[in-house]
């Protein structure tokens, strides 16, 4: 009973000495240390590998973004002549590679006509979305809404010369190519678009002679540039696919341009 009465003043109160374990610190420090270690590296492992595998991943199919700014006035007034003329182009069409970090990389737009850039086909969808708009204009059909859908037209067209390219890699043995180049590549197709629409507002039947032309000139230009370039990417693939695939990625220009080409307020014809 008189152990209930807590801690009465006046009244001294019993030291209480616990046993001590003169092996209870030692092997809690060394556990603890060898459960953290182990943990620690364990978790280095795994996130370390994982997040390799991620960068190698990124670094494989996005690439670097900056890689396709690096551009200049010379390389743009080169890239549009091989674009635009692509049977004057005397050179050869392969990438060149260089040594970088223990491994062969592609040289950057600036130093490699051949090499993807995303400058000309951004400002050339840009130009193509003004110049459609100036046209309706010409016609007084220009409203905002009306701008607004040729720019979703025209990032529809992008998206489907992309898929063409891209389902063409796929068909052919998966290629690994990055997903920045297809989209360049892709988008190259509004330079001729806007060299199109720009001879309509100049003239209105000189469209019929420059559509047809660039046409042509975007279908050659892909089939050497997915013969040559994105090719080398692709593990392997059917011979016998390869000029029906070639031909097939020349010949769905003509639709695709003459949709793109055809600016009205009604933007899905």
């Amino acid at each position: 009973m008189y152990n209930n009465l807590g801690a009465q003043p006046g009244v001294p109160r019993p030291a209480t000495n616990p046993q001590p374990n003169p092996f209870g610190n030692t092997f809690y420090g060394a556990g603890s240390g060898l459960i953290r270690g182990g943990l620690g590296a364990y978790g280095e492992k795994i996130f370390g590998s994982s997040s390799e595998y991620v960068q190698s991943n990124i670094s494989r199919y996005f690439s670097d973004p900056q890689y396709y700014f690096q551009v200049n006035d010379q390389y743009v007034r080169n890239k549009l002549k091989v674009v635009l003329f692509p049977f004057l182009h005397r050179g050869h069409w392969t990438r060149i590679t260089e040594p970088v970090g223990g491994r062969l990389s592609y040289k950057p737009p600036l130093y490699d006509i051949n090499a993807p850039d995303l400058y000309i086909p951004f400002m050339a969808f840009g130009t193509y979305v003004v110049l459609a708009g100036l046209s309706l204009g010409l016609q007084g059909k220009f409203s905002p809404e009306a701008l607004n859908w040729l720019f979703i037209k025209g990032l529809l067209g992008w998206f489907l010369q992309f898929m063409l390219l891209k389902v063409t890699l796929l068909s052919l043995g998966g290629g690994e190519a990055p997903l920045l180049d297809i989209v360049a590549y892709g988008g190259y197709s509004f330079t001729g678009m806007c060299l199109a629409v720009l001879g309509r507002i100049i003239w209105r039947y000189s469209y019929y002679f420059l559509m047809p032309w660039t046409c042509i000139c975007m279908g050659i230009f892909l089939v050497k540039t997915m013969k040559r370039v994105l090719f080398a990417e692709v593990r392997s693939y059917d011979s016998s696919k390869h000029h029906y695939l070639l031909l097939f990625i020349a010949l769905a220009q003509f639709p695709l341009f003459t949709w793109l080409g055809n600016i009205s307020v009604n933007w899905l014809f």
